[in-house]
């Protein structure tokens, strides 16, 4: 997104339900789909602006602090990486928040977002260094798995009750991490992918089909009419 005069324009966007498009059906707003999200938005901006090429990023997550760096073009002269700044918003900006895995995972796709380490999972405040391993679990879903193995081993009917969608789909703990890497591997493959279902609709279609059926606002004038018909039925 940019901001002119006329107001903020946004050049891309990417939302997490279209994880679906790379095998991702369930946990969409943990951290390792924040980081899959990141990353499909990082893909994305670059394909459309012809620079995917030179900027992959790192292809392959390792949880290791890095930041995007010019590449060498043909002419020797190095092409300057697609720069961009955080915006939080209304976020929190605690250490570990979901907001730092999309700024990871579009890091790593090969978007220049300055940075430092110290809100990533795993960075320790009194050494003032990163775990890389901890962040690494959390891009894969670790943390998710761990917490799936903890409650399936100790309150099996929590298990089932909070990952239903995961047993239904035969989805284990310990297959998460290769999930993750199958779906970060479709995105950079095809970061424009489409969710559709069986029927070969894409969700957007069936969207606009709802708004037919939108009903119509009432104006300030009804809902004055139907707030003093309201009134006087129950003086009756």
């Amino acid at each position: 997104m940019t901001s002119e005069i006329s107001g903020d324009k946004v050049f891309c966007s990417a939302y997490s339900h279209e994880l679906r498009a790379y095998g991702i059906e369930h946990g969409l707003t943990n951290w390792a789909a924040a980081y899959c999200t990141g990353l499909l938005i990082a893909r994305r901006v670059l394909k459309k602006l012809g620079m995917d090429e030179d900027f992959a990023g790192v292809e392959e997550a390792d949880g290791e602090y890095t930041l995007t760096e010019a590449a060498e073009g043909e002419d020797g002269e190095g092409r300057r990486p697609f720069k961009a700044f955080l915006d939080v918003g209304l976020h929190r900006t605690s250490t570990g928040a979901r907001i730092f895995g999309a700024m990871k995972g579009a890091s790593d796709g090969g978007i220049l977002i300055p940075h430092s380490e110290s809100r990533f999972p795993g960075f320790d405040i009194e050494t003032k260094e990163l775990e890389v391993e901890t962040l690494r679990k959390y891009i894969f879903g670790g943390h998710v798995a761990e917490y799936m193995e903890t409650l399936a081993d100790d309150d099996e009917e929590r298990y089932k009750s909070q990952f239903q969608g995961y047993i239904d789909d035969e989805i284990e703990a310990d297959g998460l991490e290769e999930l993750y890497q199958e779906a970060h591997k479709q995105i950079r493959e095809d970061p424009f992918k489409k969710v559709n279902d069986a029927a070969g609709k894409d969700k957007s279609e069936y969207k606009k089909e709802s708004l037919k059926y939108k009903k119509r606002k009432l104006t300030k004038e009804e809902k004055m009419k139907r707030v003093k018909a309201k009134i006087a039925e129950l003086r009756e």
